[in-house]
């Protein structure tokens, strides 16, 4: 459907794509890319802009909000197929299914929030075996590509775009967190280190073969990956293990990646990622996506310790959204000097709750075009 925006674009003397690559090499930009990382579920339905103007998903909240483009590429990176959806129990207050990733969930019906995981698919080797040959196969023809997906593909996004254009590099970890549970991958790291390996390996082949496929064919901007492993006390998994097995796979990513010229890679990972930071960036990932603040630290805070190396994307504390006009505009003024150095893109540090008022999120969204706008 055609979105009526809300509100006008920010002023620009640059195209989206333009300034994204100037932002994030720290070179001098017009303004600051404006984007925003989306809404939980309940503001769709809460919020009093959404419900009237008929927005229902983050990417309708994008063209609403008028904000800068960035698109995304990805190949066919995960289970194919995936297991099939199940409701195995069902009552007035919750339901028990077995989700695409193989996982028994109970899910809350009365509110949102996080699945309760009580069971996996996969505990043993033969069980990964099994869905290895079942669902991980690289040589999967439905993985392929065709000339025809390509030409579509390009039809979509043309070499004279004028936004972004992001090449997804999946999941070396996150997505095995998914299938294990998050005490699954604990115990099999020292259970079965090799079927944890085995695992990682496996993505890493199926996200290498993607890029074979995409690469030669567009001139990306940058690259992305989603792990999601750690909490507010640090990774699930030790240092040492993700130094090991995770991040030589993602050496081998990067040097696909600087094959075409890619040098920027971000991956999304909530909480406390700075014991594994060091391994990410002698890996190849450069930049923190969606930057949780009270899970990990303020932006500054990296940035005085690893300089240009590194950019973030995100960082604005969403507890700040929370409490008001004062806390927003407090907050955002600690930012002030981390736009205007380059490296760095402020938007909620995950997905803006419904505890935020939609007149308060439009005072922040104001705010920071009156402090990151073209002046």
């Amino acid at each position: 459907m055609a979105i009526k925006p809300i509100r006008k674009k920010w002023k620009s003397e640059m195209t989206d794509r333009e300034r994204f690559k100037a932002q994030m090499h720290y070179r001098p930009v017009d303004r600051c890319f404006n984007m925003e990382f989306g809404y939980w579920e309940e503001n769709f339905t809460q919020w009093r802009i959404f419900r009237e103007n008929g927005i229902k998903n983050n990417w309708q909240a994008d063209a609403f909000f008028n904000f800068d483009r960035m698109e995304t590429i990805s190949g066919r990176l995960w289970l194919m197929p995936s297991f099939p959806h199940e409701v195995i129990e069902e009552t007035e207050s919750y339901r028990i299914v077995r989700n695409g990733d193989g996982l028994i969930a109970q899910e809350n019906k009365l509110k949102s929030s996080i699945p309760h995981y009580i069971g996996s698919s996969v505990v043993t080797p033969d069980d990964w075996l099994k869905v290895k040959k079942e669902k991980l196969n690289p040589d999967n023809p439905e993985r392929r590509f065709d000339s025809e997906d390509i030409e579509y593909l390009k039809e979509q996004h043309p070499p004279d775009r004028d936004y972004p254009l992001c090449i997804h590099c999946g999941s070396m970890i996150g997505k095995i967190r998914d299938m294990l549970t998050f005490e699954g991958l604990a115990y099999a790291c020292f259970d079965y280190p090799e079927m944890v390996e085995d695992m990682v390996e496996t993505c890493c082949r199926i996200v290498e073969d993607s890029l074979d496929m995409l690469l030669p064919h567009f001139d990306f901007d940058l690259a992305s990956g989603w792990e999601d492993i750690c909490f507010k006390n640090g990774p699930i998994v030790s240092v040492d293990f993700f130094e090991k097995v995770v991040m030589p796979r993602y050496k081998r990513i990067r040097k696909k990646l600087d094959e075409f010229g890619i040098d920027l890679w971000y991956t999304d990972c909530d909480g406390d990622v700075r014991p594994i930071l060091p391994a990410m960036l002698e890996g190849g990932i450069n930049c923190l996506f969606p930057f949780e603040v009270n899970g990990c630290a303020h932006p500054s805070v990296l940035f005085d310790e690893y300089g240009q190396q590194l950019r973030i994307m995100g960082g604005v504390d969403k507890m700040a959204l929370g409490a008001g006009r004062k806390a927003i505009d407090d907050y955002l003024e600690t930012l002030v000097p981390l736009v205007a150095r380059g490296g760095y893109i402020p938007f909620c540090d995950h997905r803006c709750p419904p505890n935020v008022t939609e007149d308060d999120y439009l005072y922040y969204l104001d705010r920071k075009e009156e402090l990151f706008g073209l002046k």
